[in-house]
């Protein structure tokens, strides 16, 4: 497009990034906008989520003190928890670039599978549930990633297959074991908020977040993206059904009985809090305390509107969250692209059409050859008379007419 070709001159290409070395440079991606990505409006987004995060409490406190105190307390760690597992599960499928939208669907069947069997006791029916989990997460991935298929519509299609097993029970089903997670709610807090801080943390490490995000489409969505892609992208299925399952059983053993239901509701839930907590839903980036801080604000709500007599409707909620979390995703991919290198040359621009060359398509000049001068050499003056013309000006002989012819 009337470029000359990079090295005809002599001159380097230009780039826009310093090359990564060492461990970026085994795990970067060459695909993706070299640079390290900027973490400010991370900062900035959880901090308004934690001033949100106290607001709530204040306002719970004001209507309902028992909810904040002794097992009223513990009955809504356990809540934030299950809805916090879910996000969870949401934001690693998205980080992968891969949403798993059957992680709602595998909440209700894992509830159901434990209040059916959870007499047998909590590590035999969890386990089991888990088992099943990681080996459809594990066959689910292998659809996306072999078929190179969007991930969305490989899961969809597994909560299909899920919601079947759902709709085999027609009534609610009591739990028949005796677990109760309210007595040790504060381990179980601990352990969610460690999984989710350091999951964090390790996601704001350049080449692990990179290499974890590598699933992202770039100019193509359907160009492959190598193994380590296929690799971390089947890995996140497997992760986010198995936190689906512990977050199932943790709701059926709260409620004490689990109706069945599609799920979906929890799902739309998942992702919106996912989005709401900093996570992109185009994959890659994501923040450290958005997820936690997202789950107790979701907690602290629907005590507060169960407090005031309200009716919510988990489809409202997830719809209201949803909806943010994607203006969240416009904030986070604008200002959270990596910043060009110091010293980086920067790209030329490209050309604008002109319809004198054939609507922009023009062949580059040739370059001058080395060995031309620079201006064409002097030439003799000759006369321009005509030596066969009349004699009107000439004072002397013709030449034919000279002595010595």
């Amino acid at each position: 497009m009337g470029y000359d070709e990079p090295g005809r001159s002599g001159e380097p290409e230009p780039t826009s990034a310093v090359p990564a070395t060492g461990a970026e440079a085994v795990l970067d991606d060459p695909d993706t906008e070299p640079g390290r990505d900027r973490f400010g409006v991370y900062i900035v987004w959880e901090t308004l989520l934690l001033l949100g995060f106290g607001a709530l409490v204040y306002l719970v406190w004001q209507e309902d003190p028992a909810v904040l105190r002794g097992s009223g307390l513990r009955g809504l760690i356990v809540d934030v928890v299950g809805v916090g597992l879910l996000a969870l599960a949401a934001g690693l499928s998205l980080r992968t670039a891969a949403v798993n939208l059957a992680i709602g669907p595998v909440a209700v069947a894992a509830g159901l599978h434990f209040a059916e069997q959870s007499d047998r006791g909590v590590l035999v029916s969890v386990g089991t549930a888990a088992a099943v989990a990681a080996v459809g997460g594990l066959l689910l991935g292998l659809v996306v990633v072999l078929l190179h298929v969007p991930g969305w519509a490989a899961s969809l299609g597994g909560a299909a297959g899920v919601i079947i097993y759902v709709e085999q029970r027609s009534a609610p089903v009591l739990v028949q074991g005796n677990y109760d997670p309210l007595g040790t709610a504060g381990q179980i807090f601990v352990g969610f908020a460690a999984l989710a801080v350091f999951g964090g943390l390790f996601g704001a490490v350049s080449p692990i977040r990179r290499v974890v995000g590598r699933f992202r489409p770039v100019a193509d969505p359907a160009r492959r993206r190598g193994a380590w892609a296929a690799v971390v992208t089947t890995g996140g299925y497997v992760c986010s059904t198995v936190l689906a399952v512990f977050a199932g059983v943790l709701i059926a053993s709260t409620d004490g009985a689990v109706a069945p239901a599609v799920g979906l509701d929890w799902t739309v839930l998942a992702v919106g809090a996912a989005l709401l907590a900093g996570t992109s839903a185009f994959g890659l980036r994501g923040g450290v305390f958005g997820t936690l801080l997202t789950a107790g604000a979701i907690g602290l709500f629907l005590a507060y509107a169960q407090a005031r007599g309200w009716t919510v409707s988990r489809w409202a909620v997830g719809a209201a969250v949803l909806a943010v979390g994607l203006v969240v995703t416009r904030l986070v991919e604008t200002y959270g692209r990596p910043v060009s290198a110091p010293g980086a040359l920067p790209v030329p621009p490209a050309p604008p059409m002109d319809a004198t060359t054939g609507g922009g398509w023009s062949v580059s000049r040739p370059e001058p050859v080395g060995d031309w001068p620079p201006v064409l050499p002097a030439q003799p003056i000759v006369s321009t008379a005509d030596p066969w013309g009349s004699r009107q000006w000439e004072s002397g002989p013709r030449s034919w007419e000279s002595d010595d012819r």
